[in-house]
């Protein structure tokens, strides 16, 4: 066990020796073609929530996991260059302030209530359009915004706690010691 553990020691080391971020162009390649797949998923989850199992925070975390799993076949500077840290934190800003804009704008329609539904109670109420994907009114807007929220601030504390690990040896403590 322990000689399985050095070997694999080894390996990485001359992984990093050598440059090489992430792991084997096998990881690399099927992740790839994986993260399409699993971001459109987390988009399909996002707009059909209101309809189907889901919404706006399970499809973001779908969202944050398809960049998760880029930052562990590729390494965490191969993320950063897809969708830097700036870029993030503007998206999830973005989504906190497209959640506050559909809340407020139950009061600006007429209603005395924050979230009213001005969209299905306005335009949608006694018309034939159950089970469609603007059936929900305002919901679908609002799932849009909590994922991209969600999405959005889970990759960022994902990607702060990567710059932030310190690397050890194995079989050493936290401050180096054995």
């Amino acid at each position: 066990m322990e000689q399985e553990q050095q070997n694999s020691n080894a390996v990485q080391q001359e992984r990093i020796s050598n440059g090489v971020k992430g792991m084997t162009i096998i990881v690399k390649t099927i992740s790839s073609w994986v993260k399409v797949l699993i971001f459109l998923f987390g988009i399909y989850i996002i707009l059909f929530g209101h309809l189907t199992p889901g919404g706006g925070f399970a499809g973001g975390v779908i969202l944050a996991a398809s960049y998760v799993l880029l930052m562990l076949a590729f390494g965490r500077e191969f993320v950063e260059e897809n969708l830097s840290l700036p870029v993030a934190s503007k998206l999830d800003c973005a989504g906190a302030l497209l959640f506050a804009a559909i809340a407020l704008c139950g009061l600006l329609y007429g209603a005395s209530s924050f979230f009213w539904n001005f969209i299905h109670q306005k335009y949608l109420m006694g018309t034939d359009y159950e089970f469609r994907l603007i059936s929900a009114g305002t919901i679908p807007l609002s799932n849009i915004a909590i994922g991209l929220k969600v999405g959005a601030s889970l990759f960022l504390v994902i990607l702060t706690l990567s710059i932030c690990c310190k690397d050890f040896k194995p079989g050493t403590s936290a401050n180096g010691k054995e």
